[in-house]
């Protein structure tokens, strides 16, 4: 039975426990029609991947123009795709991201004293949410054995 196997569970890889929602990714490891090959869901995740890497060279240049709305718009966006995989951490910063593009708080309760708050807060933000996704992006990779 693959489940039974060490490389077949995803969450006995080193870190990924930490990042990603069991429950949520086991869904999508669902629509696999082969458990080995696994081609259906890692279409999906590496899709992700693609999206994620364009998606941060998108919110670079709006940190750049210092373009608060685009920014929360990309936030929501790449909160939207990590969550459908289950991918929490970055979910979580992208949230963040979401939210300092409103000039809010991570909560998105209270007002930013200013741009240049929410924008110090968003380059920290984005540059925490691109260490997730290596993170978890090398978990995913060494769950698809693929270790490059």
């Amino acid at each position: 039975m693959a489940e039974d196997r060490h490389d077949g569970d995803i969450m006995s890889i080193p870190g990924a426990t930490d990042s990603i929602d069991a429950a949520t990714f086991e869904q999508i490891l669902e629509m696999d029609d082969d458990e080995e090959e696994r081609d259906f869901s890692k279409s999906i995740v590496y899709d992700f991947f693609t999206q994620a890497e364009n998606t941060f060279g998108k919110m670079d240049t709006s940190l750049e123009e210092k373009n608060l709305k685009t920014l929360s718009e990309l936030g929501h966006f790449l909160k939207g795709s990590s969550a459908t995989l289950g991918l929490t951490k970055v979910k979580d910063s992208c949230e963040k991201i979401q939210h300092y593009g409103q000039r809010k708080d991570e909560t998105g309760t209270k007002d930013l004293a200013s741009d240049d708050e929410a924008l110090k807060k968003l380059a920290a933000a984005i540059k925490q949410a691109k260490t997730e996704f290596r993170d978890v992006e090398k978990v995913l990779r060494k769950f698809y054995h693929d270790d490059s």
